[in-house]
């Protein structure tokens, strides 16, 4: 088998990062720094599945692995945070020795499956893609490696699992009620009645439309920070347009309302 001078560039280039890649994921001390070693490695050996014409698991690499996967980090670091330090403190009994055993398990599997690894005769790839790439990805994932494959599926659930895990946290003290947080409301005399409702003593109910205080102005409180943050903060003064000129069609308006059309259209 001869290797050409482009394909023999491209491994001794991608190669070193894959594997800086891949010791980022292990050593690194924060976990955004352990999932973007984790994308660099997945997205590399995604690029040598393509350059070894195996074009089908080459996108099905970077798109599930460094897309699907990569979420799952992401998943994690929203709710372990992205400054959180490791903590020494179990929060759940055993999981240290439990881990240790796991651990121990899958790599004395792993040693004897090396141990009896057998390699044949090497068929090349017109042999092996002779029906297309996908059925013969699909022969080797659903057929001769289906128990491999389901074990990586329980890897990933296990994953999953250990996120649920890593953002266990023993709650120190008990958690808040309505109640609680009315009565500290109350001793600290601000919103003792609530937080306005969007739209309250405005002519439309809306989410994005300030309530109104007694004199007219919006009060900031009713708007959601997200919104006014965004920009997306309505304003009612083409609603209450509109609604007057709705009330002057039915014949609902009031004397001064009448009085103040009058006086525009004079």
């Amino acid at each position: 088998m001869t290797v050409g001078g482009a394909e023999s560039a491209l491994f001794w280039i991608a190669g070193p990062l894959a594997v800086a890649g891949a010791l980022a994921l292990l050593f690194a001390r924060k976990a955004v720094h352990a999932a973007v070693g984790m994308a660099t490695a997945m997205i590399v050996l995604g690029i040598f599945y393509i350059a070894q014409q195996a074009e089908f698991l080459g996108v099905i690499q970077i798109f599930v692995y460094s897309g699907a996967v990569m979420m799952l980090f992401l998943f994690v670091i929203m709710l372990i945070g992205v400054d959180s330090s490791d903590s020494l403190v179990e929060t759940i009994r055993g999981q240290r020795w439990a881990g240790l055993l796991l651990a121990a398990g899958l790599a004395a599997i792993t040693i004897a499956g090396i141990g009896k690894a057998a390699f044949g005769t090497p068929r090349g790839l017109a042999e092996a893609n002779k029906d297309g790439n996908v059925s013969g990805a699909a022969r080797l994932i659903f057929g001769d490696y289906v128990w491999a494959f389901e074990a990586t599926s329980a890897l990933l659930i296990t994953a999953a699992l250990g996120a649920m895990l890593l953002a266990h946290r023993e709650r120190l003290t008990p958690k808040a009620t309505q109640a609680d947080w009315s009565r500290e409301r109350i001793r600290s005399g601000e919103n003792v009645a609530g937080l306005p409702a969007p739209g309250v003593y405005a002519r439309h109910n809306a989410v994005d439309t300030p309530a109104l205080l007694p004199d007219g102005s919006p009060a900031e409180l009713s708007i959601s920070r997200v919104l006014r943050a965004r920009g997306q903060v309505g304003t009612t003064g083409a609603l209450t347009q509109v609604t007057q000129e709705i009330e002057h069609e039915v014949g609902d308006e009031s004397d001064e309302q009448a009085t103040t059309r009058k006086d525009d259209d004079a």
